[in-house]
């Protein structure tokens, strides 16, 4: 009988601002349930946000999980020194023509979507919200792609929706683990909600969901347990992995810490950084305790 692989968990945070209590509560209850669980807890830079990430930001980071207590297994992996393996998989969807450039700008995009509005027609949105891609450019021929692209006209990459989900042979299902005792259930993928979704940005060749994909499959993670904010976006990870043919991790999805207000902590809200607290005063057996990990992990 094949042996189960050894447990993996990571933390990942966007070194694109100081980490708040919200990442001090998901990367706590990593290392908690990787305790739990007999495994390892690795940590990843996502900095494939060039223009955003800093390399203050990356050492603040590091200088938090330390003061944390926290200890984590393995070399740290650093999305911008792996584009190459992003491309790689972009490639590979793209001679499978599950993807398709698109040149349409925001602008664009927002005034297509706005004489839809005009017209009566109804406007689907995607689970944050945000109106599905028309699929303007999905139509043009791969004579008119080639020629905009030598010319060098900006585009990104969207996800074939329709054409992805025809390679489905049975359902896609999402495996779901209780932080207690590791115990598994399967739900149902719905990727489609998600429409012609951008797997490849304009200014670097991947996105948040190609990246997380290609990265999970190449560390060995087996669980991730990450913010319910991105419980949804699983849906479209799960369709990735079966595209690109890496295995699934079991998911966990956490409630977030919110503000006063109720509002979730995030750092384009100025957030009370944990470095902020750490001025104050505050120590990490505080926010430790605050957080319901009065025991180091």
């Amino acid at each position: 009988m094949m042996q189960a692989p050894e447990p993996r968990f990571r933390f990942a945070p966007s070194p694109n601002g100081r980490l708040h209590l919200g990442h001090a509560y998901s990367t706590l209850l990593n290392a908690r349930i990787a305790r739990t669980l007999g495994g390892q807890l690795l940590l990843r830079i996502e900095d494939i946000d060039l223009g955003r990430a800093r390399p203050e930001f990356v050492a603040g980071i590091l200088a938090d999980l330390d003061w944390l207590g926290l200890r984590f297994d393995g070399p740290v992996r650093r999305q911008s020194e792996h584009f190459a393996d992003y491309a790689a998989a972009r490639d590979a969807l793209a001679a499978r023509d599950l993807i398709y450039p698109c040149f349409c700008s925001r602008g664009q995009i927002a005034a297509e979507v706005a004489a839809r509005q005009a017209r009566g027609a109804p406007v689907s949105r995607d689970p944050d919200g945000a109106p599905l891609y028309p699929g303007t450019c999905r139509a043009l021929s791969a004579d008119a792609r080639r020629a905009r692209i030598g010319q060098g006209e900006p585009h990104s990459w969207r996800l074939d929706m329709p054409a992805a989900l025809r390679t489905l042979a049975d359902p896609l299902l999402i495996r779901r683990f209780s932080p207690d005792d590791g115990a598994e259930e399967t739900v149902s993928a719905d990727p489609a909600r998600w429409g012609d979704a951008v797997i490849v940005r304009r200014d670097v060749p991947t996105s948040y969901h190609l990246s997380v994909v290609c990265d999970d499959a190449v560390q060995g993670i087996t669980h991730v347990v990450r913010g319910q904010d991105l419980e949804a976006a699983t849906d479209l990870h799960a369709l990735l992995q079966r595209l690109l043919h890496c295995p699934m991790p079991a998911y966990h999805h956490h409630g977030l810490i919110r503000a006063e207000d109720g509002e979730k902590l995030a750092k384009s809200k100025d957030s009370e950084s944990l470095a902020d607290l750490r001025a104050r005063g505050v120590t990490a057996e505080d926010v430790r305790a605050r957080l319901g990990f009065s025991r180091l992990c």
